[in-house]
């Protein structure tokens, strides 16, 4: 064998009794378990330690990170081995020349705005050969599946306009949603709180999920709102699914804001319901209160309509200006999830101009300073947004379709530390300190039920013939280095990570190795 892992506690991703063991890892697969004393290759001394499937990221914003930044110890470092990327409704593929301007653009908070990236691609099946090819052909850090973007995809075919699709426009996007998939993507997303996607329908989008559901695909929607109604909209995700024959899986799935204070257990009534009468559907949580999204997310769709250039001319505005103000602080914007702004909730987390640096961890004093700020920066500043319920985040995260994800936006000076915490924050805070979970049955919420909702046949559990993507960890020191003052700490405890049974992590320290790769939904997952 290459490798032999020894006297490991394995904890093997099913949410089983974990157990003592070698572990032997022979070209990049685990090529046994169980006791092995003439050793391999190399050994590896792991008494103390516990063995787990390498973590999954279900909802990453690494789209332009992985393909910059050769160390990404962000997730490297967690013991995340792959990351589903392409969420909320908004990435870089399918684009044409005018698209990609016009998303690169919206998005520049989450992923900055990609000057230094070669956008040497087009079509999804090429993104995903880029992302093969990573850092100067090498390959990425860790591993990567893509969700075809559905509020990409409408502007695309319609622009940013707030309107019906006629049925040429229809037929146009639901071919290039079959593209993509065809092309390897896992599924689709949407941002339905985020334009353009938030100006389709239901029935537009039921459409496209009979495609999904074709393809053997999941739908991943970021709903229509978090916060008012709440529970229709989390209603409306279940009912669409259902109709289309699709796979649903919720994106950071909370209940925020001071109306659902202490409501998750009626969220989670309405998927046990859903679930008994055979309804397939999965959710992913972080495990921190605040959210966080770009400034110019929080304002009403109407006031998005055209696309960036549209929204800046309406900040300039007095008039327009004067008329999302009221929208925001009055009526409930949808862009805030239909609740009134509480701006002492807002906290600025990043800008692109660095002369505005100094508004960074400030929180935002009104709408006047709010319009300066998002005009200054051209619509590029991120936030915190300080409106989560701690008991709801527990009672999520206890469900037995739950999976992590750390909705890690890497942008800005001051990050959501959940970008860099969320997995060893689990595993230190909520299972060793609070006993919320177990650790066999959190690292199963961490990495063997991504890989099934993935539909991976060969990832997410310490199996003979599985991937040696594996992650080694001291389960009575891990935890999150991040915190809201430091947010770019990396964690403790979490020594060695392996992708395909090479180190990314070792010893505590990154290694160079780029094992990382596009992971595509595979011709035999066609149904």
């Amino acid at each position: 064998m290459d490798l032999v892992i020894r006297g490991a506690r394995v904890v093997d991703g099913t949410g089983g009794p974990s157990y003592t063991a070698d572990v032997g890892v022979h070209e990049g697969r685990i090529a046994g378990i169980g006791r092995f004393p003439g050793g391999g290759r190399r050994t590896l001394d792991a008494h103390g330690l516990a063995l787990a499937p390498g973590f999954v990221d279900m909802h990453a914003h690494s789209d332009l990170a992985l393909l910059r930044d050769p160390d990404h110890g962000a997730k490297a470092a967690q013991g995340v081995t792959l990351e589903v990327i392409g969420q909320d409704g908004l990435s870089y593929a399918p684009v044409d020349d005018r698209t990609l301007g016009e998303v690169r653009a919206a998005i520049a908070g989450w992923n900055g705005p990609g000057g230094d990236v070669d956008f040497d691609w087009r079509t999804v099946g090429e993104y995903l050969d880029r992302l093969d090819r990573g850092i100067d052909g090498e390959g990425i850090a860790v591993n990567a599946a893509y969700l075809v973007p559905q509020g990409t995809v409408r502007a695309y075919v319609l622009g940013w306009d707030d309107r019906p699709a006629t049925a040429a426009e229809l037929d146009r996007m639901r071919q290039l949603v079959a593209d993509g998939l065809a092309q390897g993507a896992v599924g689709l997303s949407s941002g339905l709180t985020y334009t353009p996607g938030m100006y389709a329908t239901g029935a537009e989008l039921t459409e496209l999920c009979r495609v999904v559901a074709r393809y053997g695909g999941y739908y991943c929607p970021h709903h229509r709102s978090y916060g008012h109604g709440a529970l229709a909209a989390y209603a409306e995700m279940v009912a669409l699914a259902r109709e289309a024959g699709c796979a649903l899986h919720l994106a950071h799935a909370t209940m925020n804001f001071g109306e659902n204070r202490g409501r998750a257990p009626e969220l989670l009534a309405l998927l046990d319901a859903a679930l008994a009468d055979g309804a397939d559907i999965t959710l992913d949580s972080y495990p921190y209160t605040p959210g966080c999204t770009t400034l110019v997310a929080l304002l009403p769709g109407w006031a998005n309509e055209g696309g960036p250039e549209a929204v800046l001319a309406r900040l300039r505005d007095g008039t327009q200006a004067e008329r999302i103000r009221r929208a925001l602080e009055v009526e409930g914007s949808d862009g805030c999830h239909g609740v009134p702004v509480d701006w002492s909730t807002i906290e600025i987390s990043g800008t692109a101009d660095p002369a505005l640096a100094p508004y960074v961890g400030t929180r935002v004093a009104d709408w006047e300073s709010a319009r300066r700020l998002l005009l200054a920066d051209r619509l590029a500043p991120t936030i915190l947004q300080h409106v989560g319920h701690e008991e709801n985040v527990r009672a999520i995260m206890r469900h037995r379709v739950h999976t992590g994800g750390s909705d890690g936006i890497l942008q800005g000076a001051k990050p959501h530390p959940r970008a860099y915490g969320t997995f060893p924050h689990y595993l230190g805070r909520y299972v060793r300190e609070l006993g919320l979970l177990s650790l066999e049955e959190c690292v199963a919420h961490l990495a063997g039920r991504p890989a099934a909702r993935l539909r991976l046949p060969d990832r997410g559990l310490v199996r003979m013939g599985y991937r040696a993507d594996l992650v080694l960890f001291d389960p009575d020191t891990v935890a999150a280095g991040s915190t809201y003052e430091r947010p770019r700490m990396l964690p403790s405890g979490i020594p060695h990570v392996l992708i395909d049974g090479r180190f990314v992590m070792r010893d505590g320290r990154r290694t160079d190795v780029l094992a990382g790769r596009a992971v595509r939904r595979t011709a035999h997952d066609l149904r």
